[in-house]
């Protein structure tokens, strides 16, 4: 009887556990169906304000297929690069092609992975850079967005250095005090862009 008992017991409470499972399983199906659009439209938002950001002259972008060709591929894998997302930046009739947005992710920061947009004309103009995803140093390079992005502010170089004594030339940039890996973090995946730009436009500007 008293096994009999210990069953019922065991099964009543498996049922009850199994219910709420039931139950918590729905919700958060529910939760992710509620939050799924909106979540979309504010990265979609996030993504639109980047590249108007790194490319203020453009009235449209859209997203393109692009495989780096060996050379940019081998620079990019040396410099621990990873190129992203790629978008044509159009002017303000929709169909002329004023250069390109692309998503580089450097896997050397201090910190982990940074990710940043740069926006680049069909001539190899940089108009800038913006910094997406950055998970450094306080104080140091953390600075990123404070020292570096404006260093590469409308400048037209085929590569970048960075340097401890101060910049002597548009192409060099000078480096977060205490923050070398960052500095070059940030410089290598710029360089990455600009490489794979290049091979986008054929050659132009590099």
């Amino acid at each position: 009887m008293k096994l009999d008992k210990d069953v019922k017991t065991m099964l009543k409470e498996g049922g009850i556990l199994f219910a709420i499972t039931l139950a918590a399983g729905l919700l958060l199906g529910f939760v992710y169906e509620l939050t799924k659009e909106p979540i979309r439209l504010q990265e979609g938002k996030k993504i639109r304000e980047a590249c108007l950001e790194v490319f203020p002259g453009a009235a449209a972008f859209s997203e393109i297929d692009y495989v780096p060709g060996e050379e940019a591929r081998a620079q990019l894998e040396a410099d621990g690069v990873e190129l992203g997302t790629v978008y044509e930046a159009f002017g303000a009739d929709g169909a002329s092609v004023l250069g390109y947005v692309l998503e580089t992710i450097s896997k050397e920061g201090y910190g982990g992975e940074l990710t940043l947009y740069m926006g680049v004309t069909k001539d190899g103009f940089l108009n800038g850079i913006s910094i997406l995803e950055i998970s450094e140093t306080p104080a140091l390079g953390m600075r990123a967005e404070e020292v570096l992005v404006p260093q590469f502010r409308e400048k037209k170089a085929a590569f970048f250095t960075y340097t401890k004594t101060g910049s002597k030339s548009d192409s060099e940039i000078d480096a977060i005090s205490g923050a070398t890996v960052t500095t070059k973090a940030v410089t290598d995946a710029v360089n990455g862009g600009l490489k794979a730009a290049a091979e986008l436009t054929g050659g132009e500007g590099s």
